[in-house]
């Protein structure tokens, strides 16, 4: 899968620890094997993220995406979710 990264992402990505990048590794490979594993908890988002999905990658840790195609994706968002939806 081809993945794509919004300046947006790229600036989350810069902030956060290797850890967690680790973990958003892991999560986008379960992705690719089943993009609805329950684990990752993959829904439509609304409002100012409309058109856009958001999968889990911890307990408080989302990353927005937005699909693509069967082969891409742009990432759009990670953060915390008061980060990301609580403004």
């Amino acid at each position: 899968m081809l993945f794509e990264r919004t300046s947006a992402f790229k600036r989350d990505y810069k902030k956060i620890t290797h850890d967690l990048r680790l973990k958003m590794y892991g999560r986008l490979e379960i992705f690719i094997a089943n993009e609805f594993d329950p684990i990752l908890n993959n829904h439509k988002l609304r409002y100012e993220y409309e058109g856009f999905r958001s999968i889990n990658i911890t307990g408080d840790w989302r990353l927005v995406f937005r699909k693509i195609s069967n082969q891409s994706m742009l990432l759009h968002r990670i953060g915390t979710h008061s980060q990301l939806f609580n403004k």
